[in-house]
């Protein structure tokens, strides 16, 4: 190895070593105020999650429509093709485009996890009382 490949490996070593080192110690923080307050940590690490494979759920299907769409939109609404002509072949060209492929994944997958919150935030509201 020479010169800056080296720094790569002790990179990557010590971005890892400092990540854990900070995901223990905010939570060791976390719990120490939640105890000077008079809270108890476990209490709240054991609390119900009623909706996380719906969450999952929604979301993936909600990416996979927009996955969809845009590939509906790209086919048959953003029709840009473009022919070229190379040793007396005639080729057609469909022009891609990716942005839209990407933006309504996002949007997709966000419509899912908001339809998840709205549908969790429900729950909450109904069974507050019980809890």
């Amino acid at each position: 190895m020479h010169g800056g490949e080296v720094l790569i490996p002790i990179t990557i070593f010590a971005g890892g070593f400092a990540m854990i080192f900070g995901i223990v110690y905010l939570k060791t923080r976390q719990n120490m105020a939640m105890i000077e307050k008079g809270m108890n940590p476990k209490e709240f690490a054991n609390r119900p999650a009623p909706y996380k494979n719906l969450k999952w759920a929604l979301l993936l299907m909600g990416a996979g429509a927009g996955l969809f769409l845009a590939y509906m939109l790209d086919i048959y609404a953003f029709q840009s093709m473009w022919t070229e002509t190379y040793n007396g072949r005639t080729y057609r060209h469909h022009d891609e485009n990716p942005a839209i492929y990407f933006a309504l994944i996002a949007i997709g997958g966000g419509l899912g996890l908001f339809g998840s919150y709205k549908m969790e935030k429900k729950w909450w509201d109904d069974n507050k009382e019980r809890l």
